[in-house]
């Protein structure tokens, strides 16, 4: 499996971006997929997942909670995250993620796609 993240760049704080993961290669039929980021000289964290079947059940760290929003186009193997009124601590390069069914934690990621937020 490869995942493309795409969206990232440069943006004034109470501004908003649109990151998007796309999946490809062996079938297609992950448990989840997610977004972490990364901020410079910060540990990786978790940031929103998203469960692949069922109803879609939707999983977000605290911090972005109310701003941030993450959805899927099963489709396309595409999910996003809308990030709005962002802040300068959202600063951080985003990595998406894909968890497979019967992995106990996400076991294929993307490039990452650098988010900067101007204060």
């Amino acid at each position: 499996v490869q995942l493309q993240a795409s969206g990232g760049g440069l943006v004034q704080a109470g501004g908003s971006l649109r990151l998007s993961c796309a999946a490809s290669g062996c079938t297609f039929n992950p448990y989840s997929m997610g977004w972490f980021r990364q901020a410079p000289g910060k540990e990786r964290e978790f940031v929103a997942g998203i469960r692949w079947s069922g109803g879609g059940t939707l999983y977000y760290a605290d911090s972005v909670k109310g701003r941030f929003t993450i959805s899927r186009d099963n489709a396309k193997n595409t999910v996003y995250l809308q990030m709005n009124t962002l802040k300068p601590e959202d600063t951080a390069v985003y990595f998406c993620a894909l968890r497979e069914l019967g992995s106990t934690s996400y076991n294929y990621w993307g490039q990452g796609t650098l988010v900067t937020v101007s204060s």
